[in-house]
């Protein structure tokens, strides 16, 4: 049995409190919500903090408020209410797709919307236990000095394995984050880094305290997800397609984020703007697809073969493509899944 390490626990009620204990504690304290991926680290000696400064109970971290102006969402809203929200459709379609894909129910009800943004980056040599880290060495990651990715490397290879936040991303989302020294608003984009270890910029001080998303006239959004279960599993290749139309069915503004192909998630810029003034025939999604694609260079750090993963990333963004263009991909996603969505 894995036991997790001695800690200080401290459960604010405020969010001025919760930040003040951060800042006091410094880089020896981490804030915690639902807990699912950082106390299994904990227990895997992955991340060791002294002390956990829980954000259960802080007031105003589980709103939900929707208007003509847009979106926001407190950072504790489990992923589970965020999975059966009824509400988010059409160009918000695509959060509840993710949210709905991660892990498993049980731990839907507790992961948090903010928790999975600001989740740690995975590699096939670092999320095991202390025993087989120890055997190879460690890794660059934790503990050790090489990278076993590519040994040649000096930067940590490990990959952003979030589900929500390339969907974020490509809805235009920005974050607020507060600390004892005050707040500021950045956009989600901003919030990462291409890199397995400072893979985000978030102070230590900070906490992540809401989502916003603008209004989404005329867009529609999707998301697909590659994983060797149905369920349980993290992605190891994601992609989320966001666009707006015109009532001629013609692109006005496209995002495409594909997750789980770096330390971060990349979005495609290059396939974005070509989609913009085309209508989605074959001709254009092939060729969009072809250049959002380019971004995925898999490496040997997550499940499946590398060069079959590249093959899937552009079958995936034709299929999100087709979606938003209005095919029905029930039996596609079927396929992939291992089930369909409710939805």
């Amino acid at each position: 049995m894995m036991r997790l390490p001695r800690f200080d626990f401290r459960a604010p009620r405020t969010l001025e409190e919760a930040a003040r204990i951060l800042a006091g504690e410094g880089t020896d304290a981490l804030p915690l919500a639902g807990g699912t991926d950082l106390l299994p680290n904990m227990k895997r000696r992955q991340q060791v903090p002294k002390t956990l400064v829980s954000l259960r109970y802080v007031e105003g971290l589980r709103h939900h408020q929707m208007g003509p102006a847009g979106l926001r969402l407190g950072a504790c809203l489990t992923l589970a209410e965020i999975a059966d929200d009824p509400r988010l459709r059409n160009g918000m379609t695509a959060l509840r797709q993710a949210a709905s894909q991660v892990a498993t129910s049980q731990i839907r009800n507790q992961a948090t919307l903010g928790g999975n943004i600001c989740l740690d980056t995975r590699c096939n040599y670092y999320d095991q236990n202390y025993e087989w880290r120890k055997s190879i060495g460690f890794c660059l990651k934790k503990d050790g000095t090489t990278c076993w990715v590519a040994p040649a490397s000096r930067k940590c290879l490990a990959v952003s394995s979030t589900d929500t936040a390339p969907v974020l991303l490509a809805l235009g989302a920005r974050v607020r984050l507060v600390s004892h020294g005050g707040e500021r608003e950045v956009p989600l984009s901003a919030l990462y880094d291409n890199d397995g270890i400072q893979y985000i910029r978030k102070r230590f001080d900070e906490v992540l305290v809401e989502v916003l998303l603008d209004s989404l006239p005329g867009w529609k959004s999707t998301y697909w997800k590659l994983r060797r279960r149905g369920s349980f599993d993290f992605p190891v290749l994601s992609v989320a397609a966001a666009a707006r139309f015109s009532k001629q069915s013609v692109v006005e503004e496209a995002r495409i984020v594909l997750g789980s192909v770096a330390s971060r998630p990349l979005i495609a810029e290059d396939a974005g703007k070509f989609l913009v003034g085309r209508s989605l025939n074959p001709e254009v999604i092939a060729e969009a697809a072809s250049r959002a694609a380019r971004l995925a260079k898999p490496l040997d750090n997550t499940d499946f073969d590398m060069s079959w993963r590249k093959r899937v990333a552009m079958q995936f963004v034709t299929y999100a493509l087709q979606e938003l263009r209005g095919d029905d991909m029930k039996s596609e996603r079927g396929r992939w899944m291992h089930h369909a969505l409710p939805f």
